[in-house]
């Protein structure tokens, strides 16, 4: 049971650091990404549609990303779904190539972008600290039916602490990493 455990545990602390990961790339730092729009919306012949669906979404060069759709008519809904989308692009369309250039940020809004990345990191540590306390509750329980020994207990729950311990330090990398891409120009 306690192997089990402990990669039940590891395994829902991971999907909380790769929830921040999806998160932090969503961050626009000025350099260009193609997850920045992997949350546009297009409308595809009636259907909202992830951008990616419907379209290539390539990095030319720092600064630009180039949108390739896979059919002629969509050029202008995808051009139309990026202005919308409150990215604060201006998509230039050539053809069937849709060139997407990025704005350089002010200093005041990359030391804001700074304050999201923190907050979401925050989150992501509240999310491993809630596992640490649902399993040590179980465990706790388990100890009251009498189905786990005090000291098997207690060697789980410092391995959970290890746990936690080592997801947070990672998550803490992550967030640096972030502030020092997004505080770069």
């Amino acid at each position: 049971m306690s192997e089990d455990l402990k990669k039940d545990v590891q395994a829902r602390m991971a999907k909380s650091v790769e929830a921040l990961k999806a998160e932090l790339g969503r961050i626009r730092t000025g350099r260009a990404n193609t997850a920045l729009l992997d949350h546009v919306m297009v409308d595809y012949y009636g259907t909202k549609t992830a951008l990616p669906k419907v379209a290539n979404v390539t990095v030319a060069d720092a600064r630009n990303l180039v949108v390739s759709p896979w059919e002629k008519g969509m050029v202008a809904a995808i051009e139309r779904a990026i202005l919308e989308s409150g990215l604060g692009f201006n998509p230039v369309t050539s053809g069937m190539t849709i060139r997407i250039p990025m704005p350089p940020l002010t200093e005041e809004r990359r030391r804001d972008l700074g304050k999201v990345a923190r907050s979401e990191g925050e989150n992501a540590k509240i999310a491993v600290r809630n596992i640490r306390r649902d399993t040590n509750n179980h465990l706790k329980d388990q100890v009251k039916k009498k189905l786990l020994s005090e000291d098997e207990e207690k060697r789980l729950v410092e391995a959970v602490q290890k746990a936690t311990d080592q997801f947070i330090a990672e998550i803490d990398k992550l967030v640096a990493a972030k502030e020092r891409d997004i505080l770069e120009i």
